[in-house]
């Protein structure tokens, strides 16, 4: 854990290798993920690049992969793994052992051969496709045409004849005068027609348009496809219908001819449908071409399916190959050709890791028999910005990117994830506290848990990713919600009677509790066995003053947490000053920032404490008067921690003061700290605190001897350390940058006024930095009662659900309690287990980036990119 407080040390490193044995030296180094090389050519653009050839060499094998991933995919074929990625990298094959050229030159003859191959199959294909679907196409024009001429004409024809009266007679009449007129007259009046297909899709606008077209002079018939027709290009699956346009006019024939080709539909010539023998002899043929096609769509559909399943063994495997040597490509394309036949890079390296850096270089030159020794050697400053880097495991790689949202640390400061990993799930417990709702959140952690290394191996969406990512984080929230939840006492918003309580209604046993009946303890105040064992008596639950007590209790909680986060994340600000020797920031930040806090808030801590911890009851039994004739029975007990002492008259305090010489409580109390309550009231602590302020030296209620007099040495203390965080730095850091002025001439006034330019930023800035303090400890102490109020919200949420969905229909009858426990669960589900999870989530997530990390985290850091061939391979798969 003590290298997770602090980023990994770097160095800074010069690297010197043979231009031969480079490639071998990066393919090392990519393995060992340890560097970060910097680029020593920004003035070239990619273009100008030594190996860009190289990389471009690789982008077009990539392009070549993911073609066969798509050829695949159509086959829904899903590619076999390559195994882990730790073993991929860490293993060489003998084929991977060929130098980086002759690796891409057999690659890209393999591939090249591959894709020539699947491209003419495709090609094939969809040429196969087209002659195959303009078959079918024909085979239900011809049937569709076929049964329309049989079927519907004669329908047709009778239903005009027979559609009434003078029409009808007035038509045949001139129908026998045609008959026995000229055959050319006759043949005139035959309807022409076009046949064809068109997608399901565009039938209602492609009617619509020969509608408007030929203004309703033709006559329109449309028949369905049962069987999808395949689109050769995409290889959807399309609805499709035949058509039948009869028109009488050559000009319509042309626009029914330019619409079809508008609509994309398929236009069939046709025999003339009354010579029945033509129409099936073309029906017997284009079935039989029907049959052949197929059979060779379906060869080339099987050799296409296998070819895919050979590539689908090697695609990935293939891929990740590229990644590596585009990698290595990518990063010798930062280093710098100083010398001929040699290449210098400079990057930062992980500290521990320059001696194994310095054998993999070594031993690359070795393997080349390079007579020229390579070189790696540290670099004097200046650097550039040095990175930030962790070594992180399964449990603390959540809570580091959990930070790093945020923010990069800066090197080398003060990691906020180290204290997020235990404070994070706790704050969000203290919010979301029960038993049975945390009990579901850790059970779907452990479910995560238990599939870690399937879903470690699987691609998953972006929501799913960060659930895996965050397995153990929610395992964790869900232990300090069940553990918030025992400290409450509350499952499901019932108390959970686990080791008897301590209290006791009037009639409790007999049920008959009257309304306002005080319940009494049953063992002695103060003594172990009235003290519930862990958590609070369940008969806070059923009490009256339920909310009073809650609210009392968790609002304190809060502001106890809440204050003691800040105070810690101050701490951490003053361990950053000392870590990196910055004194000015110890002495006249941190430690003004410690006292204006530890006098006012951490106070406020104190007097929380103390209230608990004080035996009110026999300081207020102190300042009682108890008759001695009436009430002898009071006198002598347990209640009252000091010593019993009569005072002689009929009534006396405990302590034996007479209560005949006045009943002023500041007089009967024995204690004399002062105020109207002399030490013996139990103070309002909210009026305590603002009277620190609005009246000092003034307690009216106050809790040990001296108070007035500490509160008031806190306020000078809280007053005097304002002006100093304010000043003292920005006043010593211009005494340390003043130089004499020797010369009044103009050049050296102007380098005067730059000085007292950056004076001036300072102080605004230093300005800034006090007024965030000051008032930030103000509105933050009041931030964190969120804690307080996400738990009640999450308790009477869940007091509301049961109430309504089940007590009310438990006393009705089975049915209406089974559907009461479906609402009740539904609600339980969608509001307490989803919604209040997020939304408790996203509080806690504001407490530790807001409240507690803006006291020390800069967060302006750069995050650590090693050349690693592991990486590049995760990010693809991303």
């Amino acid at each position: 854990m003590t290298r997770w407080f602090r980023s990994e040390v770097m160095e800074y490193v010069s690297l010197i290798v043979n231009e031969d044995a480079a490639h071998g030296c990066l393919a090392d180094l990519g393995k060992m993920g340890a560097i970060q090389f910097t680029d020593l050519n920004p003035d070239l653009t990619p273009f100008q690049r030594r190996y860009v050839s190289f990389v471009k060499r690789c982008d077009e094998l990539e392009r070549k992969l993911r073609f066969f991933a798509g050829e695949c995919e159509k086959f829904e074929l899903d590619l076999d793994s390559a195994g882990k990625i730790d073993d991929f990298v860490d293993t060489q094959e003998s084929s991977d052992d060929k130098k980086g050229a002759q690796l891409l030159e057999s690659m890209e003859v393999e591939l090249e051969g591959y894709e020539s191959q699947l491209k003419e199959l495709n090609t094939y294909s969809e040429k196969l496709t087209t002659e195959y679907n303009e078959k079918v196409e024909l085979q239900e024009v011809l049937e569709k045409a076929r049964r329309f001429f049989m079927t519907d004409a004669p329908r047709l024809a009778v239903a005009e004849l027979t559609s009434g009266g003078r029409v009808a007679k007035s038509s045949q009449e001139r129908g026998e005068n045609l008959l026995g007129g000229d055959a050319a007259r006759d043949m005139d009046m035959r309807f022409s027609s076009i046949t064809g297909v068109v997608a399901t899709e565009e039938k209602a606008r492609f009617e619509r348009m020969i509608f408007r077209a030929t203004r309703g002079n033709c006559y329109v018939r449309f028949a369905s496809i049962k069987q999808p027709i395949t689109d050769p290009q995409t290889g959807a699956l399309v609805e499709k219908c035949v058509f039948i346009v009869f028109y009488k006019s050559t000009s319509i024939e042309l626009k029914l001819k330019k619409i079809c080709d508008a609509f994309d539909a398929h236009r069939y010539s046709l025999p003339d449908m009354d010579d029945a023998p033509a129409v099936d002899r073309m029906l017997t043929e284009n079935a039989q071409e029907l049959v052949d096609s197929r059979t060779v769509l379906l060869k080339n559909q099987d050799t296409r399916f296998r070819l895919c399943q050979l590539l689908a063994k090697h695609t990935e495997r293939w891929t990740w190959l590229v990644l590596r040597e585009k990698s290595v490509y990518h990063s010798l394309n930062q280093f710098k050709a100083d010398v001929s036949g040699m290449l210098r890079g400079e990057g930062w390296v992980i500290a521990d890791r320059v001696e194994d850096v310095k054998d993999a270089v070594n031993k690359a030159h070795a393997n080349m028999d390079m007579a020229m020794p390579s070189l790696v050697d540290h670099v004097p400053q200046p650097w550039p910005t040095a990175p930030t880097h962790f070594n992180t495991n399964k449990f603390t790689y959540g809570y580091q990117e959990f930070v790093n949202t945020y923010g990069i640390p800066r090197y080398r400061e003060a990691n906020p994830a180290l204290f997020t990993a235990a404070t994070f799930p706790f704050l969000f417990g203290v919010m979301y506290g029960d038993i049975g709702h945390g009990l579901f959140l850790f059970c779907a952690g452990l479910w995560l848990i238990s599939q870690e290394k399937k879903h470690d191996n699987q691609k998953l969406g972006e929501m799913a990713e960060g659930m895996h990512m965050g397995r153990y984080m929610i395992v964790m929230m869900g232990f300090f919600a069940i553990y918030a939840g025992f400290v409450y006492n509350d499952c499901f918003s019932l108390g959970l009677n686990l080791f008897g309580s301590r209290w006791e209604f009037e009639g409790q046993k007999e049920n008959e509790v009257k309304d306002n009946e005080v319940a009494y303890q049953k063992s002695a105040h103060g003594s172990p066995e009235s003290v519930y064992p862990f958590g609070l008596d369940p008969i806070w639950h059923v009490a009256g003053n339920e909310l009073l007590f809650f609210n009392s209790f968790k609002m304190k909680l809060s502001v106890i947490f809440g204050i003691t986060q800040m105070f810690a994340g101050t701490c951490l600000k003053g361990a950053n000053a000392i870590f990196f020797n910055e004194k000015l920031d110890f002495f006249f930040e941190f430690l003004p920032m410690v006292a204006f806090s530890g006098s006012l808030f951490l106070y406020m801590i104190v007097l929380i404490v103390m209230k608990w911890s004080i035996n009110w009851e026999s300081r207020m039994l102190s300042a009682t008067c108890i008759d001695l004739a009436n009430d002898a029975s009071s006198w002598g007990t347990d209640a009252y921690d000091g010593d019993w002492v009569q005072c002689g008259g009929d009534e006396c305090t405990p302590w034996g003061y007479n209560c005949a010489n006045g009943y002023d409580l500041a007089d009967k109390c024995p204690l004399n700290y002062g105020g109207t309550g002399d030490g013996c009231q139990p103070p309002n602590l909210i009026t305590t605190l603002i009277n620190i302020a609005l009246q000092p030296g003034v307690v009216d209620e106050p809790i040990y001897e001296g108070q007035a007099k500490v509160q008031v040495v806190l306020l000078i203390i809280a007053f005097a350390s304002v002006p100093i965080l304010l000043l003292a730095k920005p006043y010593l850091l211009s005494q340390q940058s003043h130089a004499p002025i020797t010369h009044a001439d103009e050049g050296h006034e102007e380098e005067e006024h730059g000085e007292e330019h950056g004076f001036g930023e300072i102080v605004i800035h230093q300005a800034i930095e006090t007024i965030e303090f000051v008032l930030g400890m103000v509105s933050n102490t009041a931030s964190y009662l969120r804690l307080w109020a996400l738990s009640l919200a999450h308790s009477e949420l869940a007091t509301v659900f049961w109430e309504k969905a089940m007590l009310s229909t438990l006393n009705l009858n089975w049915f209406a309690a089974f559907i009461g426990f479906g609402v009740f669960a539904g609600v339980t589900l969608g509001v307490l287990l989803m919604m209040d999870v997020l939304e408790c989530f996203l509080h806690a997530l504001r407490l530790h980036w807001v409240e507690f990390q803006n006291k020390f985290y800069k967060a302006d850091g750069v995050r650590f990119a090693p050349y690693s061939f592991r990486q590049a391979i995760k990010d693809s798969q991303s």
